[in-house]
């Protein structure tokens, strides 16, 4: 079982955001802005394009509602979606709020955010998700 997978089954901690019974969304540790929330299949497969396109479907619809969740927890112009990263073997789209496409570097300093703030914004995400329903 992989990091990401363990992180749904609730085996190690996590921000959650949203869930339901195919997919999760919490926040990125390691930050580029407030409210970067990363979404993953909870079955384990490595890349995205290897789902099928009934679940890739799914997919993106539950990373749309928690994009919309996003957007109304933390105003912006939009929420960038970003599907990259090697370092786990586990589908994720990083969703980001952005007011400029600065906001989606991964070069730039990650944030440095409190325990308590990182729960204060997934809580923020998760009410905001729970309205959408």
């Amino acid at each position: 079982m992989d990091i990401f997978s363990k992180i749904a089954a609730g085996e190690i901690p996590s921000y959650k955001c949203a869930e339901n019974e195919e997919f999760y969304a919490f926040l990125d540790i390691n930050p580029v802005a407030k409210g970067h929330t990363l979404v993953i299949p909870r079955r384990e497969v490595d890349y995205i394009f290897d789902m099928d396109d009934d679940e890739i479907g799914r997919y993106q619809q539950f990373a749309k509602r928690v994009a919309v969740a996003i957007k109304k927890a933390f105003p912006c112009k939009k929420v960038a979606q970003v599907v990259l990263g090697l370092e786990v073997p586990h589908a994720h789209i990083h969703l980001i709020p952005m007011n400029s496409e600065a906001d989606v570097d991964f070069r730039k300093e990650k944030l440095q955010l409190s325990q308590e703030e990182m729960q204060q914004i997934a809580n923020k995400i998760f009410a905001a998700f729970t309205e959408l329903r």
